[in-house]
């Protein structure tokens, strides 16, 4: 018996990881595709007319068991993925594509979704099943339902290969941060590091039977060594190591996956219609247009690269004066950063981290979460995981009913792909009068415990579990009826705005007062740190934006254009980052070949909407710090016109509901002090 394609019978139905075999998924895979495409016969060759119930409703519900399966399967390939999972990825990667281009160039099920959307207007629907129809019916229009038969077959071509493109590349960034370790043997060489740090790297050594110090490309590993290490040379082969991931021209190298996927989109698009691949993004998102986005991005441009520029030179001249370095480089830049912090603020990190046990710091995300929205967080052992490692909770709210069954996963693994996320293993929807529960989990990569020291946290990586919670909270508090329209299941540029917003409590004195105590000692962090942290928020912010608005030019330079006649993905990229670029060019790096939001993850054409969605967030926090920050009418303005709506209705109603008027950049301008306060 194949356990994935027989209902679950486990406490919350939650998935059976311990008893799910890599050789139960290909089958269930298989099945669950045969059985979503005779309930879509059963819809498509129906005798009654169509109806929104009879076939909007249908198709919305349809497949559901064929959704569970592949939510495990592509979480688990991501979070805890092994050489057979990858290998099933390529192998059903093309099915699902597959099946999704049966449903969407289906010309009779296109014909009653058509039907229903032509009787529209004298149909009697709420906002959330108006705004289903029209997704529903857009689904297929963008996909291909009005083409020609030539065209529709290479629709579903394209469409094949560029779910395997996505994830090759995924699994080359994935070996390529995996194959690299940098052994230290040399005790001096370690000059500057932190203790934690150390102990890490020796107890990672340890394990591979290495004597010295071992360093990685994992974010705890390389991010205190960039920080910290004194040692030029060492922080320069690091530096390299990582920017040059996949740009090898060996049998792991991206460049042609990159030509290859922006060139299939802009095909793609094509096909349909559209100018670009961004114009055909753009059309379901908040900025609709490549020319917004190009506007937003050259306006946020000319407000930060002066404050950039006078940053950059006030660091190079840091660097001269402290260690004679002339030329600053990409290695100097988080070193040099970090001293001149310390030495502006008395603010270092080490010194932050005791008060950022992990263990408190999930606590105070769970305090907040009952200040603001009434929920309750109680850690259950009795629930099924896929690591020893993820801790399970059960959420509920003020009258003990259940919202949510929470996972979270803190610790790098070598089948973990870097970075943090927010997924979920359920989604949230109302069935036969049952409001079905979501299943949320949020994936990190921060310091492991030592053999001496709990987890301690950054204050960087306090802000990144923030955010994750924020996305989570925004899955765990859906309620809407249909699947497709909740939770996180809104425009990508409105998506960051929960998980951004959420990140601001970290800086406030009442907040941090609840959960930032000495691992040791049990006190409270000092108030001048509180102060420190917040007078500190906004150092090199002009630095940073230019970072992140670079990232936007770098996809808008893909997917906003014609590529057909880029060959070189390097000096493409050069010519992207014209405008923001501050330090030399590395010969030996490339962005693009790792850049896993836009070539792999869902941030194509999206990647501006990180800055779009802190105009957003620095907008709505104005809002709780005029009222007070756990100021219960406007949590609650929040959590019912926001948090609970999905994407029901336009995200701009939305958050002027919440707001009472549209967004302006001024208060994230303010925040970042790059205009006057």
């Amino acid at each position: 018996m194949n356990i994935l394609n027989t209902p679950f019978s486990t406490t919350y139905n939650t998935a059976p990881f311990s008893k799910i075999k890599n050789d139960h998924f290909m089958p269930a895979f298989k099945s669950a595709i045969e059985e979503a495409k005779n309930e879509i016969d059963a819809i498509t060759n129906s005798s009654e007319k169509p109806t929104f119930e009879n076939t909007i409703e249908a198709l919305e519900f349809s497949g559901q068991q064929l959704d569970r399966i592949s939510s495990i399967f592509f979480n688990l390939n991501s979070a805890e993925t092994n050489d057979t999972l990858q290998q099933i990825a390529q192998e059903v990667s093309p099915l699902l594509s597959e099946f999704s281009n049966d449903i969407t160039l289906n010309e009779e099920l296109f014909k009653r979704v058509k039907t229903v959307y032509d009787q529209k207007d004298s149909l009697d629907l709420t906002v959330e099943q108006q705004t289903l129809l029209d997704k529903k019916y857009k689904g297929f229009s963008r996909n291909g339902a009005n083409l020609s038969e030539v065209k529709k077959k290479r629709l579903r071509e394209i469409d094949k290969e560029l779910s395997q493109l996505k994830l090759k590349f995924g699994e080359n960034v994935l070996a390529e941060t995996n194959n690299f370790e940098m052994l230290i043997t040399n005790e001096d060489d370690l000059s500057g590091l932190p203790e934690g740090t150390v102990e890490a790297a020796k107890q990672l050594a340890e394990s591979k039977n290495k004597d010295g110090w071992m360093f990685t490309l994992d974010y705890p590993s390389y991010i205190p060594f960039m920080t910290y290490a004194d040692n030029r040379e060492w922080r320069k082969k690091l530096s390299i190591a990582a920017g040059k991931k996949a740009f090898k021209g060996d049998k792991l190298d991206n460049q042609n996956n990159v030509l290859q996927i922006a060139k299939l989109r802009f095909e793609r698009a094509q096909l349909l219609g559209y100018q670009t691949h961004a114009h055909f993004v753009l059309e379901e998102r908040m900025a609709k247009t490549p020319q917004k986005v190009e506007s937003f991005l050259d306006e946020l441009l000319q407000k930060a690269k002066p404050a950039a520029t006078k940053e950059f030179v006030e660091l190079q001249e840091f660097a001269n004066d402290a260690d004679g370095i002339n030329q600053l480089e990409k290695w100097d830049s988080a070193y040099y950063a970090e001293k001149l912090k310390q030495k502006l603020f008395d603010l270092d990190d080490e010194k932050l981290k005791p008060y950022f046990k992990l263990e408190n710091v999930i606590d105070g995300a769970f305090t907040i979460a009952q200040k603001l929205y009434g929920l309750h967080f109680e850690e259950i052992t009795t629930i099924d995981k896929y690591h020893e490692e993820v801790l399970t909770y059960k959420v509920t709210d003020e009258k003990g009913q259940l919202v949510s069954i929470f996972y979270a996963d803190f610790f790098p693994r070598p089948g973990k792909r870097n970075g943090a996320w927010m997924t979920s293993y359920k989604p949230q929807f109302v069935k036969n009068g049952e409001n079905e529960r979501p299943h949320i989990s949020i994936v990190c990569n921060f310091t492991k415990p030592t053999k001496s020291k709990p987890s301690l946290l950054t204050f960087n990586e306090v802000t990144t579990l923030f955010h994750e919670f924020g996305h989570a909270l925004h899955g765990m508090l859906a309620n809407t009826n249909y699947p497709s329209l909740s939770g996180t299941s809104v425009f990508w540029d409105f998506v960051e705005l929960p998980s951004q917003v959420l990140e601001n409590w970290c800086y406030e004195k009442e907040v941090l007062e609840l959960f930032a105590k000495h691992y040791q000692t049990g006190e409270v962090i000092p108030m001048d740190l509180v102060q420190k942290i917040k007078d500190s928020a906004a150092f090199h912010e002009g630095m940073q934006t230019l970072r992140q608005l670079s990232f936007g030019f770098l996809d808008m330079a893909w997917h906003g254009i014609d590529p057909t006649d880029v060959v070189d993905v390097k000096s493409h990229e050069l010519k992207a980052f014209e405008g923001t670029q501050l330090f030399a060019d590395v010969a030996e790096n490339c962005m693009s070949t790792s850049f896993s939001h836009i070539f792999q993850g869902g941030y194509s054409s999206g990647y501006y909407s990180y800055k779009w969605a802190e105009v957003l967030d620095a907008d709505a926090f104005e809002f709780f710090q005029e009222k007070g920050i756990f100021d219960q009418e406007v949590a609650t303005k929040f959590k019912d016109n926001v948090l609970s709506k999905g994407g029901i209705e336009d995200p701009m109603v939305l958050y002027k509901r919440f707001r009472g008027k549209e967004p302006r950049p001024d208060a994230l301008l303010k925040r970042a002090g790059l205009i006057e306060k």
